[in-house]
């Protein structure tokens, strides 16, 4: 009987113990769900074709000329060759394209920023923009001269965002607790981002020029710093697969890594079909990509895009 009592007893023990861990692991599985769900807010997808379907004709005719993006391209005097090739390609897709130099260049037009450091040229491009253009563009895209652009797949990827809802994105990356958005893929903030920013320009606690807190630390992460302080957080832009559309490579890199890492599946496993960005471009690439992009057609392929893009009144868009 005191045996039988005993193996009684060791069961109960032996079930609550399992019960117990039941229940443990039970929690940690819905905790980590919970972090994922918070994490998931930090990405951002491409509408689906399917849901644009849905959109009646006037309405699509609509989105398209509600769409208006500035461009900002930052620029030094020895970029004068990329700062052509951006000129002749991708930046004319753009509904107003401005150049921001350090200095005074002769052969372009340019804003002059006076200074060779690239925060300060960034933060004084975004106020231009803001107190010159705050009532006519509502989406604004900042990009490095080797960085080139398919301005319609970013109009297609903003469709169902709305430009008064602070919006930072691109390709997000991380430096110790701070995530921001690279600059190599492009910036991208909605008018009410940079509503919020010109706000803390003038604020050095929250938003310096110069000091220790900013001090050796490149402009992307500053400008991260300063939106943190508006409540403005980094989100990584992909399409519906989930696949990055703002790349900090070029594409040639891409295709070599996708040789490596999927031989089989070099096209598919490459880049976004919807992507938007591409970066360390040289002069001849830039020329490439826009032959490819805008002027290259497979005969017989048809794409019956359900929404264009049509270019502003006056623009020498292609």
């Amino acid at each position: 009987m005191l045996s039988e009592s005993s193996l009684f007893l060791k069961g109960v023990l032996l079930g609550s113990v399992f019960c117990v861990l039941i229940t443990m692991l039970g929690h940690i599985k819905i905790d980590y769900g919970k972090r994922t769900h918070h994490h998931e807010r930090h990405h951002l997808q491409a509408p689906n074709k399917e849901d644009i379907l849905k959109i009646s004709e006037d309405e699509r005719t609509e989105l398209s000329k509600s769409f208006r993006v500035y461009c900002i391209i930052l620029v030094k005097p020895k970029d004068v060759r990329l700062w052509a090739a951006v000129k002749e390609t991708w930046a004319k897709h753009c509904d107003k394209a401005e150049f921001f130099s350090s200095e005074n260049v002769k052969v372009f037009e340019s804003v002059n920023m006076e200074t060779n450091d690239m925060w300060l040229m960034m933060r004084k491009a975004y106020k231009y923009a803001f107190d010159k253009y705050r009532d006519q563009y509502n989406w604004f895209f900042l990009a490095h001269p080797t960085t080139f652009a398919i301005i319609e797949n970013l109009k297609y990827f903003l469709l169902k965002k709305n430009s008064s809802q602070p919006f930072y994105l691109g390709h997000t990356a991380k430096s110790g607790d701070l995530e921001y958005v690279s600059v190599g893929g492009g910036i991208v903030l909605s008018i009410e981002s940079i509503k919020r920013l010109n706000s803390l320009l003038s604020i050095p606690e929250k938003c310096p020029e110069k000091g220790r807190m900013v001090r050796e630390v490149s402009e992307d992460k500053q400008l991260a710093v300063c939106l943190k302080y508006a409540g403005v957080f980094a989100e990584n832009a992909e399409d519906s697969k989930g696949k990055d559309v703002f790349n900090t490579k070029s594409v040639g890199i891409f295709i070599r890594e996708a040789m490596t890492n999927h031989p089989n599946q070099v096209v598919e496993g490459c880049c976004s079909d919807m992507a938007i960005t591409f970066n360390g471009l040289t002069c001849n690439q830039m020329y490439v990509m826009m032959y490819g992009v805008y002027h290259l057609r497979a005969f017989g392929h048809v794409f019956n895009d359900v929404l264009v893009f049509l270019p502003v009144n006056g623009s020498d868009n292609d």
